[in-house]
């Protein structure tokens, strides 16, 4: 990605930056409540209004329980303490950003995942998660409105030599209109994860049903695949090539998809875009297959300038996006610039989030809308 490094990319991606967000108060709050992604009947870990979390792992023999929130944490994560019956219990020093964090517990120097809590795919292995209640939470809750089908594929890949796995959600009215072909947004994932984590932590499909049941947008059919073609170890993101992941996406998928699913199959229907690292893939790619999409999203994933682009006829939207705590001018100002180039360009900066999946569903709230338009 050009004038975005990769080493600042992935910092930014696992930096304090999911990590407590405020000072903390002089007092707590006592409404604590299990927290939204727990295991089921599982008490811990909890949750106040104030947004702290509280956190209870049983460990009898161990001399020390720590709890990471989000890859780092106030003074490196939250600090247990031994009580009755070998119950090791804390709370945040502070109260957390709104939204979804990852995290783990590290019990004498091992490094385990919460019993108490569901797990997701994000820092190269299935962590714990928590969900702290946000302000705006309603654009992504769980509604009595018409829902979609969120279905694994497996499609062949021959420049890999396996069958590969990809995601597909299609809107509630796929099933139903029988003769209606849709548009379709191939959305990426971001380093550390796969393709389960738009819909696990994003909860991406949830967002479309209840745009759609407010007449917010036009259906279409959103593919979410794997990004990596090889596994790439941790600390290893700079070797990442482009091409491989290109044919898999562009030669495999997308024809995959078109002969499989009622798919408007031509590029002013066909978009991409991406969260972090999957901003960087959807940059090269588009650029390098002008034919192939007609509408971009960069979430938290660099920019695009104007002398990038050599057709801009075949560019019908362009939208870039972070969190406030990120880097907001670099996106404005790249923005501005492309308009004053005369491209359909958005930017989006999400309040008071960072490198975050808070600002990543708020991004997909505001894209939504825009694209496909006639």
């Amino acid at each position: 990605m050009k004038k975005y490094s990769i080493i600042l990319f992935v910092f930014l991606m696992f930096s304090g930056s999911l990590c407590s967000a405020q000072t903390a108060q002089a007092t707590i709050i006592e409404d604590f409540k299990a927290s939204t992604v727990n295991q089921p009947g599982q008490e811990y870990p909890q949750v106040n209004s104030q947004g702290y979390a509280r956190f209870q792992i049983k460990a009898p023999d161990a001399k020390s329980v720590v709890v990471s929130l989000g890859l780092g944490g106030a003074k490196g994560g939250t600090e247990l303490s031994k009580g009755e019956n070998g119950f090791w219990t804390g709370t945040t020093a502070g109260p957390m950003d709104e939204g979804f964090h990852y995290y783990h517990v590290t019990v004498d120097g091992g490094v385990f995942n919460d019993p108490g809590a569901l797990n997701f795919y994000g820092s190269t292995r299935w962590e714990s998660g928590i969900e702290i209640p946000a302000h705006d939470q309603d654009f992504y809750a769980l509604k009595n409105v018409p829902h979609g089908h969120v279905q694994q594929i497996l499609f062949p890949s021959k420049s890999t030599n396996t069958s590969r796995r990809a995601y597909v959600y299609t809107p509630p009215s796929y099933s139903k209109e029988q003769s209606k072909r849709f548009p379709v947004l191939y959305l990426q994932h971001g380093w550390g994860e796969d393709e389960t984590a738009w819909s696990n932590q994003g909860r991406v499909n949830l967002i479309m049903d209840n745009l759609i049941a407010e007449g917010k947008i036009k259906p279409f059919i959103i593919v979410m695949t794997y990004g990596m073609t090889n596994e790439i170890k941790w600390g290893g993101i700079a070797s990442f090539k482009i091409e491989p992941f290109q044919t898999v996406l562009v030669d495999e998928l997308i024809p995959y998809v078109d002969a499989n699913f009622r798919t408007l199959a031509n590029q002013p229907n066909r978009a991409m875009a991406g969260l972090s690292m999957g901003g960087m893939e959807t940059h090269t790619i588009t650029l390098n297959k002008p034919d192939v999409f007609s509408q971009f999203a960069l979430l938290s994933g660099g920019i695009y300038t104007p002398e990038e682009i050599k057709d801009k006829s075949k560019v019908k939207l362009i939208f870039i996006s972070c969190g406030s705590r990120e880097n907001p001018d670099r996106v404005q100002t790249a923005v501005k610039g492309l308009k004053e180039a005369g491209f359909n360009a958005v930017s989006y900066v999400s309040d008071q989030t960072a490198h975050e999946f808070q600002t990543w569903r708020r991004s997909i709230k505001e894209l939504a809308p825009l694209l496909f338009k006639d």
